[in-house]
């Protein structure tokens, strides 16, 4: 259920989305910071704590974070971490 309303932005509904994994990887130990969105629909993101080089953060953030985002927010194009 996406909330693509002119009054929303393409920044709060991307956040929104993120914030729901949020409790899912802080229960594994990490976190997740939300960078922004970039013009080509590119969403900045930065894995913490244990997510931080761990191996299964690429899929946390493929598989879950990015999928959610491309179905949720037809603005995003793909998800990066930065960090």
């Amino acid at each position: 259920m996406s909330d693509s309303s002119p009054s929303t932005s393409l920044h709060d509904r991307v956040a929104r989305v993120i914030d729901s994994f949020r409790p899912f990887i802080q229960g594994d130990g990490g976190d997740i910071d939300f960078l922004g969105v970039d013009a080509d629909g590119t969403v900045r993101v930065r894995m913490k704590g244990a997510c931080q080089g761990c191996p299964s953060s690429f899929m946390t953030l493929q598989m879950g974070i990015e999928r959610h985002l491309l179905e949720q927010v037809p603005e995003v194009r793909r998800v990066v971490n930065v960090g």
